[in-house]
């Protein structure tokens, strides 16, 4: 049994409109006016403290921070209790908004594990972060940008400028951390007020590029949200001042990201997509946000809104009342669909969710969760509340202070208990039969399941699905509930396909196991014969194929379990489990 837990978004881009037709019909059969099981993360903004509570609204957990580290604007939970934190950095040379200069990894007993500071005279991050699955972290910062440098990128007015950047750092000892990839704003621009310099050109004709004459001031731009999408190896962020949200490559080189070719999208870092606010490109069309904050995606395994992007909008619904919008992205491989001369799609939002109490002009965010609930943040009220798959509210928090974000986490992401057991029945056929296999979970519940082969060739998003190996064949199970994600394997044997498995595996050895680096095969059955051996990753994606070699090279890849599969000749030797230690 393996435990494998991923933090925040795993995303797969499919065909959206059936995804989404696919997601109602599930919520009208299964999901109803439950809440979501978890604890409840918030923080207020200013303050030492950040809470965890049950669906009580009992406090389950809280982390209390020394009085000169005071919550800037946004924290998350990390895998292992490990707490994400941005800081009001004292002697910050920028001034203003939720300036943060600093950011903190703080474990569940409060000790500060990471503590770094981003913040020069030049530079200062704010706002929003986001830890990367390889634990990075992504930081929105402003630059310093003189009058002169101002004037001659073609800005009508002669003032100081803090564009916006995105920078991601490598955390190294307990203070350190190295910018490894960047991209600026100031890189792609666009302006149609001086010819005589820089970036001129009709701002009409360009939406992969910034206006740096739409809402002139010092805080042009705002960024208030980050988010990363993993799959696509993209970048999603939010503009307060310029209503809109935005996504980047980050497939991108440091130097391909200050361009505008390279990367996965073939665009360097221009803009792939924009939405909210047609007018900042000078096209016809809606402008839904007065405001935004919170951009982000919505997992892949979201019933109602799979793959869809995210924003709070402050002042955008009926009567300047604060809203969710979520939007279906024309996604298009790892670039999005723009007929020229017109604006983004949607035309307008695809979902809304429209708060029936006071208007929040700031702050706030949501959270769609793995059951088809929507929890959302209405920051200046400190007021939280969760509404099922019919907006009808199921559970609500009034936290007494300003938030900005808060965010709900299923107990096995707590306690860091969760488990799968695959099983089939029966586990040996004959040529022709069929098994039934099962996966239970342990540790909480699952709301996805996902089944792959070894060989490939089978897939499932069923709990117990039928199968009908013409070999005998190593499956798969994942089971997930959001951040929770746990796998595990059944083999099932199928008689009359050569020598059997048991007495295959009695005559080759494969060591060491746990393994480093390196792990060697041998035995007599691998004598003056040619054979394949087959690596595959705990999701059963070949990590590596190795031919007629007894000694497999495995030191570029990741700890973690793995499995092999020896083939030779009519005779397959599967499931094999590898344990890699790095």
């Amino acid at each position: 049994m393996q435990k494998i837990f991923h933090f925040r978004h795993r995303f797969r881009v499919a065909m959206l409109s059936t995804a989404w037709l696919f997601g109602f019909l599930f919520l009208m059969g299964s999901v109803g006016s439950q809440t979501y099981d978890g604890y409840t993360l918030y923080f207020p903004q200013g303050g030492t403290k950040a809470y965890l509570v049950d669906l009580s609204g009992n406090t389950y957990h809280t982390w209390t921070f020394s009085a000169s580290k005071q919550t800037c604007y946004a924290s998350y939970l990390l895998a292992g209790g490990v707490l994400l934190r941005t800081v009001n950095h004292q002697g910050n040379s920028f001034t203003g908004g939720p300036i943060s200069g600093e950011v903190q990894k703080v474990d569940w007993n409060g000790n500060v594990l990471w503590d770094f500071v981003y913040s020069t005279t030049d530079y200062c991050s704010h706002h929003d972060i986001h830890g990367m699955p390889n634990g990075n972290v992504l930081l929105i910062a402003y630059e310093r940008k003189s009058a002169a440098q101002v004037t001659q990128a073609g800005c009508s007015q002669g003032i100081e400028m803090w564009p916006d950047k995105i920078v991601e750092i490598q955390p190294s000892g307990t203070s350190g951390g190295t910018v490894v990839w960047e991209w600026h704003a100031w890189d792609h621009l666009v302006q149609n007020f001086d010819p005589a310099k820089s970036n001129y050109g009709v701002v009409a004709d360009h939406p992969e590029l910034l206006n740096i004459n739409y809402h002139t001031s010092k805080d042009w731009m705002h960024m208030n949200g980050v988010d990363y999408n993993e799959t696509l190896d993209q970048v999603t962020f939010s503009s307060h001042a310029l209503n809109e949200i935005y996504v980047i490559d980050h497939s991108t080189t440091t130097a391909e990201a200050a361009s505008h070719a390279g990367g996965n999208s073939g665009k360097g870092g221009d803009l792939l997509y924009r939405w909210g606010n047609p007018a900042a490109y000078n096209t016809a069309g809606t402008t839904d946000f007065n405001v935004v904050h919170d951009a982000h995606w919505v997992p892949a395994d979201n019933p109602l809104f799979p793959n869809a992007l995210g924003g709070f909008n402050n002042k955008g619904g009926t009567g300047g009342k604060t809203c969710v919008d979520l939007v279906n992205p024309p996604y298009n491989g790892y670039n999005y669909t723009l007929v020229p001369g017109t604006a983004y799609a949607p035309a307008t939002y695809d979902w809304r969710n429209t708060y029936s109490g006071n208007t929040s002009p700031d702050n706030g965010n949501s959270q769609q969760l793995p059951n088809g609930n929507t929890l959302i943040c209405i920051g200046m009220s400190g007021f939280i509340y969760e509404i099922d798959s019919n907006q009808v509210q199921v559970w609500s928090k009034s936290a007494g202070s300003t938030l900005a974000q808060s965010f709900r986490y299923p107990p096995c992401f707590i306690t860091g208990t969760y488990g799968a057991t695959a099983t089939g029945s029966p586990a040996t056929i004959a040529p022709g039969g069929s098994s039934q296999l099962g996966v239970s979970v342990t540790g909480g519940v699952a709301y996805t399941y996902s089944w792959m082969s070894n060989p490939p060739g089978f897939s499932s998003g069923l709990q117990n699905p039928v199968v009908s190996p013409a070999a005998t064949t190593t499956y798969y199970a994942t089971v997930k509930n959001g951040p929770c994600s746990a796998t595990d394997s059944i083999v099932i044997t199928v008689d009359g396909t050569g020598i059997g498995e048991s007495s295959f595996r009695n005559e080759i050895r494969i060591f060491p196991n746990p393994a480093t680096n390196w792990i060697t095969v041998t035995g007599k059955r691998l004598e003056n014969t040619s054979f394949t051996v087959t690596i595959f990753n705990a999701l059963g994606k070949v990590a590596g194929t190795f031919r007629n070699q007894h000694t497999l090279d495995l030191s570029g890849l990741p700890g973690g379990i793995y499995y092999l599969t020896l083939l030779t000749g009519n005779r397959e030797y599967a499931g094999e489990k590898i344990i890699l230690v790095k």
